[in-house]
């Protein structure tokens, strides 16, 4: 037999290996779920059958302890539409929640940008501006409720400054005790918002704000045009914790002011503390604990698809 020149003959040695068919492939590919059924049953047994039936009680009359109890249908969530304090609590939630997401991140992007400078000090800024991030919130909250007192060290502060006038007992009036409690939170979280814009801005090129100044572009310009577009994911996760953080916030209102003075700081969290263990109403409170969750996720989700949609339009 002949061979052609560029003919050869079949390779015993290294036999032409067979291409796995789909389902060979897919074996490979596909993790194999039963390693995951451990935990997935712990996950249903402690979250997921404890939530369901939890929705149950919110349709029910139950009192946390008495096993007769009745079927009421709507009535709880009836009942929040006409009950003035649930409105209010709704109310100072979504404010408190507003107002933190917008100052918080206000204040931690002016503390990133300062700290992202050649200022000598800026590691030891870092360190300073994100230590009260560390702090257990309980332990914060009875801090700033000593010092916010009306014999507290920012009163004796501004009394010793001559400003006598701008004493007040931040935590003892109504027009006062919801900021006070927002400007507790922005304190605390500031330096937490700003190690994510700093960890963003440090991924921005040099040359692209190098290249914008030779173009003539001021501070403020290389900012909007530049820094703030490619800032899109640091924005992205600061908002989202801000929002749904200041949507669920207890620990810090009740250990503040306890929803008061009277109920104008009660949020939605609070109130459903007062309603099940105060009142023993746990079917209304875990109807309030139902509206929480459908608040936190529609903003949550609603929040997310708006942010992506401008990363992805910013990049």
């Amino acid at each position: 037999m002949t061979l052609a020149p560029n003919a050869h003959l079949p390779d015993r040695d290294h036999p032409p290996q067979i291409a796995p068919d789909a389902s060979a492939r897919r074996a490979r590919t596909t993790p194999p779920w039963w390693f995951m059924a451990p935990a997935l049953l712990l996950f249903a047994f402690v979250v997921l059958v404890p939530s369901v039936r939890g929705v149950y009680y919110a349709f029910t009359d139950w009192d946390g302890l008495d096993p007769d109890f009745s079927f009421v249908g709507l009535d709880n969530f009836a009942d929040m539409l006409r009950d003035a304090d649930a409105r209010q609590a709704v109310w100072h939630t979504l404010l408190i929640a507003v107002s933190i997401t917008v100052i918080q991140n206000a204040v931690g992007l002016i503390l990133a940008l300062g700290v992202n400078s050649a200022i000598k000090s800026r590691n030891l800024l870092r360190v300073l501006l994100f230590a009260p991030a560390l702090i257990t919130p309980i332990v914060t909250a009875y801090l700033w409720r000593n010092l916010l007192g009306p014999a507290g060290a920012v009163n004796s502060l501004l009394g010793a400054v001559g400003l006598d006038g701008l004493q007040q007992d931040w935590l003892g009036n109504p027009d006062l005790a919801l900021w006070a409690i927002v400007g507790v939170i922005v304190w605390q979280y500031a330096g937490y918002s700003m190690v994510i814009f700093v960890a963003g801005l440090q991924s921005v090129p040099k040359e692209i704000h190098e290249a914008a100044a030779i173009d003539g572009a001021g501070p403020l310009r290389r900012f909007w045009s530049v820094t703030r577009p490619l800032l899109a994911p640091a924005f992205t996760i600061n908002l989202m914790l801000s929002i749904i953080g200041g949507i669920k916030l207890f620990d810090q209102v009740y250990a503040l002011t306890g929803g008061g003075p009277g109920h104008a700081t009660d949020t939605i969290s609070t109130l459903i503390y007062k309603d099940a263990f105060t009142l023993g109403e746990f079917g209304y409170s875990i109807g309030l604990a139902v509206v929480l969750t459908i608040i936190v996720a529609v903003a949550s989700t609603g929040q997310y698809f708006f942010l992506s949609r401008n990363e992805r339009a910013a990049s």
